[in-house]
């Protein structure tokens, strides 16, 4: 599979969007978090096309407190275990948060809390796929493959923007 690949700057730090012609299959921080997700002869071109540009603008309206939502399409590439687990973090209201617990009963699965938190950690389009509105059980910050501080200014941005609506 061909991903066209394209840098994504932001106000917390570079990114590295990925599209396959269906949508956004990636919105990723790091190097080393794309080559763990991608290990199936993936071939990551660099390039553009409309879904990437979609993405940089929304994200920016993002950031400067425009939005609330995204509507670039998405092409989830997992298992369907991954892609259940992926669409339950789309249902967490925006400027809310959300436990493995609680995610763990969304899906009907309450006895799935570690492999939810696997699964939610395998979260390949960040923000998009807000995985870093899942925290502990006791509302500590828990993982997350940005880091904690992008995850913290990702939640301080959205309680922000909840005022302003």
């Amino acid at each position: 599979m061909k991903i066209i690949t394209s840098t994504v700057t932001t106000p917390i730090g570079d990114m590295t969007a990925g599209s396959t012609g269906k949508g956004i299959c990636l919105l990723e921080w790091s190097k080393e978090r794309i080559d763990q997700h991608f290990k199936n002869g993936e071939i990551l071109k660099p390039g553009m096309d409309d879904h990437i540009s979609l993405l940089k603008d929304e994200l920016s309206d993002y950031f400067d407190l425009k939005v609330k939502s995204f509507s670039v399409p998405l092409d989830l590439i997992g298992t369907d275990f991954q892609k259940t687990v992926w669409n339950a973090l789309c249902q967490i209201p925006y400027g809310r948060t959300s436990t493995y617990m609680q995610q763990a009963k969304s899906i009907g699965n309450p006895k799935a809390i570690r492999a939810m938190a696997i699964a939610n950690g395998k979260n390949k389009i960040s923000i998009i796929i807000p995985c870093h509105r899942v925290i502990g059980s006791d509302g500590s910050l828990t993982g997350y493959g940005g880091g904690l501080e992008n995850k913290r200014l990702l939640l301080e941005l959205e309680s922000k923007q909840l005022h302003l609506f």
